[in-house]
């Protein structure tokens, strides 16, 4: 029996969740904002005393990689690796945007032929976006995406029903307008949606590298300068 415990800090929200065998044992959501690196080692500490508790043993931790917040998930990635080294437990990277997609598989009615789009919030118009069918096959690879009216214009033209997901798609409502274009508002990716793919890694034995892992940002870290002049007006 697999025991994993998975982490999701990839945005606005915090979240931890304890499976065996794909059933929740516990989970811990943080919805308010970015306090994650408050919030994270506590709710990793209650899904740990979950699992003393049952006594049984941690097999793996899963995380998600991102795309998302940089500093999100870095933290969460650094908890993970603490753990893994810790106890010497192999380590588990979700795909933020696949990630999203089960999210929506598994907890809305979607037609068969659906396309999802997951699209998380990035800067101005920005988002991070990719597509799947229901195999998660790619139809469009992961990237970072300047909305217009031409954006996902090849999916569209399918005629299959295209489902616009995620905090970023709040931003397509205005520029997407095709008929087969749906929105399902208040998918965040979070670490109990995790466990499907989470457990598919570990039977599949797909771990990555404790030391030398790093998010999938997918594009390069962009600091905000301060304004000197802000408070002189």
């Amino acid at each position: 029996m697999a025991v994993i415990l998975n982490i999701d800090t990839s945005t606005t929200v915090c979240s931890a969740a304890l499976s065996a065998e794909g059933m929740i044992l516990t989970h811990r959501e943080d919805f308010e904002g970015r306090n994650h690196a408050a919030l994270l080692s506590g709710m990793i500490k209650a899904c740990l005393d979950r699992l003393a508790e049952l006594e049984l043993k941690l097999d793996a931790v899963a995380v998600s990689m991102g795309p998302g917040s940089y500093t999100g998930l870095r933290i969460g990635l650094s908890e993970a690796k603490g753990l893994a080294y810790g106890l010497s437990i192999p380590m588990i990277g979700v795909d933020t945007l696949q990630l999203m997609a089960v999210e929506v598989m598994f907890h809305h009615d979607t037609a068969e032929d659906a396309i999802l789009v997951p699209m998380i919030d990035a800067r101005r118009m920005e988002v991070y976006t990719a597509a799947y069918d229901f195999a998660l096959t790619e139809l469009m690879k992961p990237q970072p995406l300047i909305l217009d009216a031409d954006s996902y214009a090849d999916l569209l033209a399918t005629g299959r029903p295209v489902y616009f997901f995620g905090d970023g798609s709040m931003k397509a409502r205005d520029v997407i307008t095709a008929p087969n274009a749906h929105f399902i508002a208040d998918i965040y990716p979070i670490a109990s949606s995790m466990v499907a793919l989470s457990e598919r890694s570990y039977a599949r034995r797909e771990f990555i590298d404790t030391a030398y892992s790093t998010p999938q940002y997918l594009k390069d870290f962009q600091a905000t300068k301060p304004n000197p002049l802000k408070g002189l007006k």
